[in-house]
């Protein structure tokens, strides 16, 4: 970068802010999972995705339904909880490297199993569906933090201090000797 390590400890900031912003959309999202409506009608709304799927991809359809069929509720409050974990990690910043792969996982399978792949191929589709966005920003994020190294805008930052084996759940990458003393603009 030209300008350097101000550079640098902007860009570790603003990463930083879209984080917690991405984190409040899904802390949004998944208090609606908490609501009756979505628990008492998960297993209603796994069959619907599976409605006028083409052929060739039935089968998954039939099979997540058999499975949510055994508890559905148990399934609803598991992704309500993968979603309050996900928000939580987003806007505190914890677990970072972990939390946004397990985001991109959750988000292909939202948009594989709930939104039946945006449904681009059935007649009056106007979109892709909002997974595979999502997946797209976990993927944005994780490059971004690989890219800044260690943010000292992040509760990683502090558990870090005290326990540099959490860089490894923590971060994308090892930082660099460079890497090391950007984090925001503090030094370890």
């Amino acid at each position: 970068m030209a300008g350097g390590s101000a550079d640098t400890s902007a860009l570790v900031r603003n990463v930083a802010l879209y984080r917690v912003a991405f984190g409040l959309i899904w802390a949004i999202d998944a208090l609606f999972k908490w609501r009756p409506t979505f628990m008492n009608t998960y297993l209603q709304q796994v069959v619907a995705a599976g409605q006028g799927q083409p052929s060739w991809i039935g089968w998954l359809y039939t099979t997540v339904e058999h499975v949510v069929a055994v508890d559905p509720k148990g399934f609803a409050i598991l992704t309500a909880v993968v979603e309050s974990a996900t928000a939580l990690g987003l806007i505190l910043g914890f677990a970072r490297r972990i939390g946004y792969l397990v985001g991109l996982g959750f988000s292909l399978m939202v948009w594989v199993l709930a939104e039946g792949f945006g449904g681009p191929y059935t007649a009056g589709s106007t979109d892709i569906g909002t997974g595979i966005i999502y997946a797209v920003v976990f993927a944005g994020l994780y490059g971004l933090d690989r890219a800044c190294g260690p943010s000292s805008y992040s509760l990683d930052w502090v558990i870090q201090r005290r326990w540099p084996a959490w860089r490894t759940v923590a971060e994308a990458a090892r930082p660099t000797a460079g890497q090391a003393q950007v984090g925001g603009g503090v030094s370890t």
